[in-house]
């Protein structure tokens, strides 16, 4: 057995680190020098299968190269298309049943409370969505790293659909409480809809073209503005086939059995038809392939033994004799790594070491605090979405089909002129102005527009209002709503990429959740005490929800910049994790001579761009 001894410099700023790798090469024997290809099960129309296209190749650092440069190098295709329709239905799901609901509790108030439902039990079954959402982010992240992609995809979609439909069945009765029922249903439909945030990013995201990758992501998040715009056109098409049953009332005192029945029908049949997207989406999700990158990094159990063309294969074990001294020990010294994962085995003692060292934690600090601080943004806008309507004339009647008809429409007119445009300018320009930029950017205008807001509340017009309301919409969504969701999809290493994501949406859910149980009562802080208006204390709230705006320019600053680089450059730059198939076919990290050993070669540095200057 031969040994050598290599040392490898890695610069990164002004820190340099030190790796001291001992190379042990292993003749192995096989008497079937050329073995049968080994095929993996899924792939359909959406997600290609790219590890059967390579699974007679002997070599498996071959095999990994050449999947993923068919992969990172691809064109742009109707592929690429499905994958946003199918990747996209959850969040469609999920921007579908904010709106649902919110028309959803206007119906039933009518049936249960006469119009007049309690302010607690709205808030109740609006946040209870988000609660399980919480839930479904951590732990559906947390299970994808370590089960699979292709084990979970598809389960969170099957807990959205069957959840819909048993919303749709509940009934009352003396021993059953409405509410309670109502609001168990929707937490468990938020875990669905909560898993599919980190599954349907990284899966993406590794399934993506280099050069298209942040545009693929941010369609398949935009589905979120399709969803509001289909909740609204489905929700006006029931109330429209409804009207001569609900017309004639004009209050809730005069909404009689007639027009109850006909809210209580509707409010389920909106509800329900949340089910019908994932439905025609189930088959595709159900039959993906496992991530190539998780498949050749990460799911080792899988990896089967492959021979080379020759009567000798090298089988190369790595280990790290030096570390940075910062995180160095002696129990960390002197370990092993297999060929095909270079990278640590992923376990919780290594997640707490990797990002317990601030040059890697930082990175999960600036995806999980900016995703905090954009959905307190987005919250806050919803809190003036009732004067806005007011401004537009869609608000005011008391008459039940008036209001319901002027709800779906005002809110539509909303998401088409601030939200939707959003999406899609930041879709077009997320791979050439980059991502930390684009989330600068939004951060920053949100900052103004929320202090011009909170500071001259009492001195705009409700037209000027609505302008205000329509730039703070574009900028939240050509801003950080869309680039929280991209980045922590593509920063961090395979093993833990599912896991950290879900962290982060998990992060911005509990955003959302304080803001609207906590600051958003502050609205009416002291109004009727001190005989003041209803809202009175809304440009406060305004205030302060610019002072979070403010915060999330400060937590941008810690996420990296990853356009126009392969998930492995990304993690090589960002958490010093060598590419292995860049030990046998990059001589600019390790040449390899004719016997098959290693020689001395330092790493190459990488080049800079206009995006370095936002690097920490």
């Amino acid at each position: 057995m031969s040994e050598i001894e290599q040392n490898i410099i890695k610069e990164d700023g002004e820190d340099a680190v030190k790796f001291s790798q001992t190379i042990h090469t292993k003749p192995l024997h096989n008497e079937n020098l050329h073995h049968e290809p080994t095929l993996t099960e899924g792939g359909n129309g959406a997600f290609h299968n790219y590890i059967n296209d390579f699974a007679h190749i002997d070599d498996p650092l071959e095999r990994r190269r050449l999947a993923l440069e068919k992969i990172d190098e691809s064109n742009f295709s109707w592929v690429q298309v499905r994958t946003i329709l199918i990747a996209g239905v959850g969040f469609m799901t999920d921007s579908y049943d904010i709106f649902a609901i919110n028309l959803g509790i206007s119906m039933m108030s009518y049936v249960f409370w006469d119009g007049n439902m309690p302010s607690a039990t709205s808030t109740l079954l609006k946040v209870s969505t988000s609660v399980g959402t919480v839930i479904g982010q951590f732990s559906f992240g947390l299970a994808a790293d370590i089960l699979g992609r292709k084990k979970i995809y598809g389960s969170e979609l099957i807990i959205v659909i069957v959840t819909c439909i048993l919303q749709c069945t509940i009934g009352t009765a003396p021993g059953v409480n409405f509410v309670a029922v109502l609001t168990f249903y929707r937490i468990i439909m938020g875990i669905g809809i909560g898993g599919d945030y980190p599954l349907s990013s990284i899966i993406t995201s590794e399934f993506s073209t280099t050069k298209w990758r942040g545009a693929i992501m941010g369609a398949v998040f935009a589905n979120q503005a399709w969803g509001q715009i289909m909740g609204g056109i489905v929700a006006l098409i029931i109330v429209a086939a409804y009207k001569s049953e609900i017309e004639y009332a004009n209050s809730g005192a005069e909404c009689d059995f007639k027009c109850k029945k006909a809210c209580d029908q509707m409010w389920r049949i909106l509800i329900g038809f949340g089910a019908v997207p994932g439905m025609l989406a189930l088959y595709y999700r159900l039959t993906i392939p496992e991530s190539p990158r998780y498949q050749l990094d990460v799911n080792t159990d899988l990896q089967q033994p492959l021979t080379s063309n020759s009567s000798k294969v090298h089988a190369i074990d790595i280990h790290y004799d030096g570390k940075d001294a910062s995180s160095s020990s002696d129990h960390d010294l002197e370990k092993g790594y297999d060929v095909a994962t270079i990278q640590p085995k992923a376990s919780f003692k290594d997640f707490c070491r990797h990002f317990g060292q601030w040059k890697y934690g930082k990175i999960l600090f600036g995806t999980a605090g900016s995703w905090f601080m954009v959905d307190i943004a987005f919250y806050g806008l919803s809190l003036n979405s009732a004067v806005i309507l007011q401004a537009i004339g869609y608000a005011g009647s008391s008459n039940i089909y008036l209001k319901l008809w002027d709800s779906c429409v005002g809110n539509l007119i909303l998401v088409c002129a601030g939200s939707l445009p959003g999406y899609w300018v930041s879709v077009l320009c997320i791979d050439t102005l980059g991502r930390k930029p684009i989330q600068l950017l939004g951060f920053i205008m949100l900052t103004i527009w929320f202090c011009v807001i909170g500071f001259a509340y009492h001195k705009i017009p409700s037209n000027g209002l609505l302008g205000l309301y329509i730039i703070c919409e574009f900028f939240s969504n050509f801003g950080p709503n869309v680039t929280t969701f991209i980045v922590p999809g593509e920063c961090f290493p395979t093993r833990y990429r599912s896991t950290a994501h879900g962290i982060s949406a998990a992060c911005g859910k509990v955003g959302a959740i304080i803001a609207q149980t906590a600051l958003g009562t502050l609205i009416n802080h002291d109004c009727a005490k001190n005989g003041k208006k209803k809202n009175c204390w809304l440009p406060h709230v305004m205030e302060i929800f610019a002072l979070f705006m403010l915060c999330g320019i400060f937590t941008s600053l810690f996420i990296p910049e990853t356009t126009g680089m392969t998930l492995e450059e990304i993690t090589e730059k960002y958490h010093d994790e060598v590419d292995p198939t860049k030990l046998r076919h990059d001589p600019a990290t390790v040449d390899t001579d004719s016997n098959g050993t290693m020689s001395d070669s330092p790493l190459p540095k990488k080049k800079k761009t206009i995006f370095s200057i936002f690097d920490l």
